[in-house]
């Protein structure tokens, strides 16, 4: 069963500085090396193309002290 890849858009709050938005790069990648991750500190935001699910993610992330929650639109 081949996963497609999902293009997921999420506002995570508490990126205060570029190290946060290395460290939710980074707790993505850990559960897809291959996750493409762009993040808009600015507009808390994070774009990524991923094979894992939303849900995971977020949970992923809320796990590492950030607040995640799914954009749509």
């Amino acid at each position: 069963m081949d996963a497609t890849h999902a293009d997921l858009l999420m506002r995570v709050e508490g990126m205060t500085c570029d190290g946060f938005a290395a460290a939710v790069t980074r707790t993505v990648k850990r559960l897809d090396p291959a996750a493409e991750v762009q993040v808009d500190r600015a507009a808390g935001r994070v774009a990524i193309r991923t094979d894992a699910q939303a849900l995971s993610i977020a949970e992923a992330l809320t796990k590492a002290g950030y607040t995640a929650t799914a954009m749509t639109g």
